[in-house]
């Protein structure tokens, strides 16, 4: 993973607080190490609080609020888990809308854990087949996904490709695999 983001900006994107930080902090080493330029996008500006499950861990300054920022501008998006970081997410129209408009763009998008909920709400499931936490399955199918009990799943049977993930173990394949899609 040397130089294959080169020059890509890599959005991720998160609510100000709730966050798992390892699905953060480990997709961002990857873009970076893959030479690409992540950055954190939130609903408001200053800080975003991560959570190592429970328990509060660091906080990470963001880059751009989703008022600020333009899907047009970004090769890619990341959303991490954490239980409260996507249901607080999928109340926001700016988060929903920016979802949306880079499936529209075929642009490459990797959810992990709860991820998913925000996808969910933006109706963007129906037809795709991804994983996420084994809580959301349910969600995921009455969306009209189809849910999948694996370390990572690619699904390219949309508009763009769509990475997937299950939990923290599984960090290692999911980012190896975002690098490869985002590369291509």
């Amino acid at each position: 993973m040397a130089n294959e983001l080169s020059g890509r900006r890599i959005a991720f994107m998160v609510a100000n607080e709730g966050m798992e930080q390892v699905e953060f902090t480990e997709p961002w080493k990857a873009v970076q190490n893959a030479g690409g330029g992540p950055e954190l996008l939130a609903p408001e500006p200053g800080q975003v609080q991560a959570f190592n499950h429970l328990d509060k861990g660091d906080t990470f300054p963001v880059d751009r609020t989703l008022g600020q920022a333009d899907p047009a501008d970004y090769d890619g998006l990341v959303l991490p888990g954490g239980v409260a970081n996507p249901d607080q997410l999928r109340t926001k129209p700016a988060a929903v809308s920016f979802v949306r408009a880079m499936f529209e763009a075929g642009k490459p998008v990797a959810v992990i854990c709860h991820g998913p909920w925000t996808l969910v709400e933006a109706d963007l499931v129906a037809g795709r087949t991804l994983t996420s936490w084994p809580s959301l399955q349910t969600d995921i199918r009455n969306a009209g996904g189809a849910w999948v009990d694996t370390q990572v799943q690619v699904c390219s049977a949309g508009p763009n490709v769509l990475i997937t993930s299950r939990k923290p173990d599984d960090l290692p394949a999911f980012c190896a695999e975002l690098v490869g899609q985002f590369g291509k």
